[in-house]
């Protein structure tokens, strides 16, 4: 694996980490001016998302995790300027429902900030915790 691959792959740790801390000064600084965000699913916060947009809409998403939401790295592959990032998670949302979620992100960086970030997971559990549909 080259420089570029691991420098990408620790970027990606970084961001999980910043999630975890919810960190959005990291986030701030760390998304390129051309950030886009794709969230799986038919979910309220699901879609396509900018820069600003995604940094407007963390509150509302850090709110439901009042004690915090937990990411756990399990693996990653990084080719090129991706990197594929399986992680899971796990927090209480301020309703005392437990969130346990498993994701499949896929991280494309530039020039050591992060452009694309797209997000898959179970969203059927999200719906039914976090929406409480």
């Amino acid at each position: 694996m080259g420089k570029q691959e691991e420098e990408n792959k620790q970027l990606a740790r970084d961001m999980i980490d910043a999630l975890t801390r919810a960190d959005v000064d990291w986030v701030r600084k760390y998304y390129a001016d051309d950030f886009s965000i794709w969230v799986t699913g038919s979910l309220p916060f699901s879609g396509t998302n900018d820069k600003a947009g995604a940094i407007e809409g963390m509150p509302a998403v850090l709110d439901l995790f009042p004690k915090g939401l937990t990411f756990t790295i399990k693996a990653m592959t990084a080719e090129g300027d991706r990197v594929a990032i399986e992680a899971t998670s796990a927090g209480t949302t301020f309703r005392g429902d437990e969130y346990r979620q498993e994701y499949h992100f896929l991280m494309r960086a530039r020039d050591g900030k992060i452009v694309e970030w797209k997000e898959y997971m179970d969203t059927e559990h999200a719906r039914k915790v976090l929406v409480g549909e």
